[in-house]
């Protein structure tokens, strides 16, 4: 039942950021009657828009126990023009079907994804669903600033992308790069709000890194996609492009997913 309402919670503070990012009239409300108190739309504007009473839409955000079938989360997220990830998401919190627990992280993954890598001649990269980097090979080495030498405790990928100055400053398209990672990062969080670990780390992170903090509350989600990042490796006179490549199962496995950066042309 624990697991039950924090997974409500979420699924409400979900809704409650998104009514936020939507404006009145992006939602073909011209008039608005009174002084708004509070950013993008009101509950009565988005049960108006999908259908249901204002009390019910309420109860929702509020993440009470209220039974939402299918149709009736479609028809929020239309009113709340989310996008195909953020309809997605919103669907995987909803989903009384989906398992309430994740398998062990500490479930070993095979040594030959290490030699798989190896062979391969771009930056590679496989870690779990905390962020962990698990197995890297050389050429990763030189793009994240020698993973070999961080302590295990550092040694997590949006700990790097926020924190490490080499990795950053090296980096033409950070603020672009890091809100794609924290939009993918969140959709993990808000599907497993069980896990201790998760909110320890973000309550950490929030603390080391008040940019990670201020991207993180704006609730964007994502699913694991190619992305581009421009960076400048070490001793080059100018960025290389590359295409980050992700394979989201190994070993049937979903917690972790290995990353590939291919040189763009």
């Amino acid at each position: 039942m624990i697991q039950e309402n924090t997974k409500l919670r979420t699924l409400g503070m979900f809704l409650k950021s998104r009514r936020y990012q939507l404006q009145p009239e992006q939602a073909g409300f011209s008039h608005s009657y009174g002084q708004r108190r509070t950013p993008g739309l009101r509950r009565e504007e988005v049960a108006v828009l999908a259908g249901v009473s204002a009390t019910y839409y309420t109860w929702l955000e509020q993440g009470r126990d209220v039974t939402a079938s299918r149709d009736v989360i479609e028809n929020i997220a239309r009113a709340l023009q989310l996008n195909p990830d953020e309809r997605i998401h919103l669907l995987q919190l909803w989903n009384p079907n989906e398992p309430e627990t994740i398998s062990n992280v500490t479930t070993a993954l095979s040594s030959e994804w290490q030699l798989i890598i190896n062979q391969l001649h771009s930056p590679s990269i496989i870690t779990n669903h905390m962020s962990e980097f698990v197995f890297w090979n050389p050429a990763a080495n030189t793009l994240f600033s020698n993973l070999d030498q961080m302590p295990p405790e550092e040694r997590f990928f949006m700990r790097v992308v926020f924190l490490n100055e080499d990795f950053r400053r090296r980096i033409g398209n950070w603020e672009e790069y890091a809100i794609s990672c924290v939009a993918v990062y969140r959709g993990y969080y808000d599907r497993h709000p069980e896990n201790l670990f998760f909110r320890e780390f973000v309550q950490r992170l929030c603390l080391d890194s008040p940019e990670f903090e201020s991207i993180w509350n704006l609730h964007r989600v994502q699913i694991q996609k190619a992305c581009l990042l421009h960076i400048y490796m070490p001793d080059a006179q100018k960025s290389i492009a590359f295409d980050s490549n992700s394979v989201s199962t190994l070993d049937n496995n979903p917690n972790y997913h290995m990353c590939i950066y291919s040189p763009v042309s």
